[in-house]
């Protein structure tokens, strides 16, 4: 924490108390404890002389132990406190192995008082969180209809759930999954083997429905440990609610069904790599719901046992304030908050797809939670069509516009995905706080408020943008984020994904300001430092990439392990109608790094002299990244070749006069790039000879590609790859051949 932050706290009442930055006051603490007992005898009622404390002092001294971070806030408050004194000295003596009978290196009687003024100044401080906590006792015992909009606090409590639920399914607190998990203290041995980022993946499990995929994970294997009896390890009224709604929708297994499986995934708090789904644009609206109704009951399983958690410490707090100080400044259980309140975030790539996330998700949260959606209707109108109706009126409406978007697909050229994908609200810069209260779920919270935050990587890279500049502007609300998930993760790297980087490494920050929050409830791992290595990270989409790879293995680091899922692909090779040879050519590479330059290379040298000696037109480069579309086209004008750009950037009547020029032959290459056919689906006429630079992401663009070539007379197809580009061709050649054309020592292969 910076410096801000001390003087904050040391304003509220703890005089003299000055923080350095991060909360290291341990030197600070040492010193002032050294120089204390070295100078100044103990008042201590057994008269023991300073000779005799000052031998004690150099026998403690040999045995010193570096105190914590907590240790060092004890000490600090006990200053200005005799019980909080008294909690210091207790901590160290049981640390140390000595019983209450032995004295303290001061004494055992040495304490420090503060006046009556001071006592009330702290009092005056702690007002509006004992406040809070009095609030929530009264939503607990009211049955009110409506809650006070002024109940939110910035601060990381979550005062106004409902705790009354009693889990008859066994879901106990103390023995749950969130209780294990963030109650788990890390020794430095683990710290300094997940600072390293080696990961073992020692095991392996068959997907379930899917002979040719499987789990791998690192740690132990648990996926088969599932405890039926208790709830799956749910709150009774989410799991309740979670089976009518599936016994609703038509269900009737809900142990084997793929919902649970996967929740069951997510709540081992593992991090998770699932770049296999099929998403709702191509088809897999039910692969895709189940996926998504489990991360959503992850997330509101985590956020919900938080709540309670909280709630439960703000009672005892407000009921015994006298006995609980020192019970809170000893022990960790009270040590219940993150720096601020956010604790889920959720990155989507259109607002289309949050639209269909945050629905689902108060469909998902139990009725009594939901009494009230505030600001439905705006939500409605900023992502969606702005009609808000209920569930039956809903589905039929969601009924029609599929049978209307059925009819626009066979009226329109581009294919039933596109359709699906961007025939909504395809904007890609939003960001919305969604708080959970007893009764009501508030859309558009202030971020502070918040439990969930849904954003775009667009949405949130411009708010750490505007924090950079501004300096009264910060994004302190992703410092205690515990539950990341990235939706959609290939159409999010369609875009930009180093926007996903630069918000995964702003997560779990020491935050610049206090908000507001009790530091005395604060998570040890928190103040260390660590909860990047408590945060549970959930990548999801239709396919794997070395940017998503590279994600996982580098930012995400969590404690407790990773799983990802691993799939042997058929191809898409057999949904290339023409009757076209494929050569492709394979270039050697030494390293990653190196396989951009060694491709630009053996194009310029084998490639281009074939094209510039060559009188026929209509070549088409197909290149997958802006980087290569801007090497190519500067190489291009280099040679003054006749060519023409259709690019993600390029102006619509740019796009429109290039396609006219390259059918008619007045240009003899088009440049193409696989964002631009992401946004567009442009069917290009006049394609003679296709050379494909680098192979799509997708894999369904390659058939697309391909059959482009339809209505030519002497059509070639070209593909340049390399050993780094495994992944990419697995997709399109299938994993088998893709293996072979890797490994063998011939460099052309040829599909028909």
């Amino acid at each position: 924490m910076g410096k801000r932050f001390g003087r904050k706290r040391g304003a509220r009442g703890l005089k003299g108390t000055n923080t350095p930055a991060k909360y290291d006051t341990s030197k600070r603490v040492r010193r002032r404890t050294e120089e204390k007992v070295a100078s100044s005898p103990s008042p201590s009622s057994s008269g023991e002389s300073s000779d005799e404390q000052s031998s004690g002092v150099a026998s403690e001294e040999v045995v010193y132990k570096e105190p914590s971070m907590y240790d060092n806030l004890l000490f600090t408050l006990g200053t200005g406190s005799e019980s909080l004194a008294n909690a210091y000295k207790r901590r160290r003596r049981d640390e140390e192995g000595r019983s209450d009978s032995e004295e303290d290196i001061n004494g055992g009687s040495e304490s420090l008082t503060v006046s009556e003024e001071e006592d009330n100044e702290e009092g005056t401080d702690n007002e509006s969180a004992r406040g809070h906590a009095s609030e929530s006792i009264m939503e607990q015992s009211e049955d009110a209809e409506t809650e006070d909009d002024n109940e939110a606090s910035d601060t990381d409590q979550m005062h106004d759930l409902d705790v009354d639920d009693q889990s008859a399914v066994g879901a106990s607190e103390s023995t749950s999954s969130f209780t294990s998990h963030v109650g788990h203290k890390l020794s430095k041995e683990e710290v300094d083997n997940l600072s390293r980022r080696k990961w073992n993946y020692n095991w392996e499990m068959p997907a379930f429905d899917m002979s040719s995929c499987k789990w791998m994970g690192t740690g132990e294997s648990f996926l088969k440990d599932v405890n039926t009896s208790s709830g799956y390890d749910l709150k009774l009224k989410l799991y309740k609610h979670w089976l009518e709604n599936y016994k609703t929708s038509g269900g009737n297994d809900f142990h084997s069904s793929k919902q649970r499986l996967f929740f069951s995934l997510c709540n081992s708090y593992r991090d998770i790599l699932y770049c296999n789904k099929k998403p709702f644009y191509l088809k897999g609206q039910e692969e895709d719901s189940c996926i998504m109704d489990a991360y959503i009951m992850h997330a509101l399983n985590h956020i919900f046992r938080t709540g309670d958690l909280v709630t439960k410490n703000d009672s005892k707090v407000a009921k015994h304030q006298e006995t609980v100080k020192e019970e809170i400044l000893t022990g960790d259980s009270f040590l219940d908050h993150g720096f601020t309140r956010p604790k889920v975030l959720i990155l989507l790539p259109l607002a289309s797809i949050a639209l269909r996330v945050v629905k689902r998700l108060i469909q998902l949260t139990p009725s009594s939670s939901k009494v009230n959606v505030e600001h439905i209707d705006r939500f409605s109108d900023e992502f969606g069509t702005g009609v808000v109706e209920d569930d039956q009126e809903q589905n039929e409406l969601f009924q029609k516009v599929q049978d209307y978007e059925n009819s626009k697909v066979q009226k329109s050229s581009k294919p039933s995905d596109f359709q699906a994908l961007f025939g909504a609200n395809n904007n890609d810069h939003f960001m919305i706080g969604i708080k959970f209260t007893r009764r009501t779920i508030k859309l558009y919270s202030d971020f502070y408020s918040s439990d969930m935050i849904v954003a775009s990587p667009l949405g949130l890279i411009t708010k750490i943008g505007e924090a950079e500049v501004e300096k009264e502007k910060d994004v302190d609300y992703l410092s205690s984020i515990e539950v990341l998930v990235i939706d959609h993760a290939d159409v999010i790297s369609m875009q930009n994904w180093s926007h996903v980087n630069s918000v995964v490494e702003q997560l779990n920050r020491i935050p610049s300001k206090q908000h507001g929050t009790d530091i005395m409830r604060i998570r040890q791992w928190y103040l260390d430092g660590h909860a990047q290595f408590y945060r549970q990270t959930i990548i999801l989409g239709s396919y794997l990439n070395p940017d998503m790879n590279a994600s996982f293995n580098h930012h995400c680091v969590n404690y407790q392990g990773k799983v990802k899922f691993v799939c042997e692909y058929k191809g898409a090779l057999a949904k290339v109608l023409l009757q076209v040879r494929q050569i492709y050519e394979r270039f050697d590479a030494d390293s990653v790094v190196d396989s951009d330059d060694a491709r630009f290379e053996y194009f310029t040298t084998k490639v281009f002299p074939k094209i510039k000696d060559s009188i026929q037109g209509g070549i088409m480069l197909f290149v997958s990244s802006y980087f290569e579309y801007v090497r190519i086209r500067n190489f291009l004008k280099s040679q003054n070749a006749s060519f023409c750009l259709l690019g993600e950037y390029t102006k619509q009547s740019d796009i429109s006069r290039a396609r006219v020029w390259f059918f008619e032959g007045k240009r003899k290459i088009m440049l193409y790039t696989e964002r631009a056919h992401f946004y567009h689906r442009y069917k290009i006429r006049g394609i003679q000879n296709l050379i494909i630079y680098s192979l799509p992401e997708r894999k369904e663009f390659y058939p697309e590609i391909v059959n482009m070539l339809e209505g030519s007379h002497n059509m070639t197809c070209t593909v340049l790859f390399s050993r780094f580009d495994q992944f990419r061709l697995e997709r399109i050649v299938g994993s088998g051949p893709a293996k072979r054309m890797v490994a063998s020592e011939k460099n052309v292969f040829v599909f028909c």
